[in-house]
């Protein structure tokens, strides 16, 4: 297996650029992402539901792009319209690749907040 650059920075620059240009100040969140994903995958893909608007559509896009990044790794993760559904596909989903999908989007958030304070400096 070679390496492949999964670009972690540019994704979560991208996605912060992207939430500078929204109405209301969504880049707070980045910092309840990464809290978020210590409880898990099932939690923090949950927090698009609670949510509303732009802060929902935020943590939408990054899961998005979580699954975009997994596939490049051969990690099919789950992810389902219909809650009930997309939730039960998530706790079968396999220990390994779990373990997997947690490290990187821990790496993901830290990206995003580490953008997030810079553009908040600017």
């Amino acid at each position: 297996m070679g390496w492949e650059p999964y670009k972690l920075d540019k994704v979560a620059h991208d996605l912060v650029v992207e939430a500078q240009k929204k109405p209301q100040d969504v880049l707070g969140q980045v910092y309840k992402m990464r809290t978020t994903v210590a409880y898990g995958l099932e939690r923090f893909w949950g927090e698009q539901l609670r949510l509303e608007d732009e802060e929902a559509a935020y943590w939408k896009a990054t899961w998005d792009k979580l699954v975009e990044i997994m596939k490049l790794a051969d990690i099919d993760i789950p992810n389902l319209e219909n809650p009930s559904a997309q939730i039960s596909e998530l706790w079968k989903f396999p220990q390994d690749d779990r373990k997997v999908t947690l490290a990187v989007l821990t790496q993901l958030c830290d990206c995003m907040v580490w953008w997030t304070q810079r553009y908040k400096k600017a």
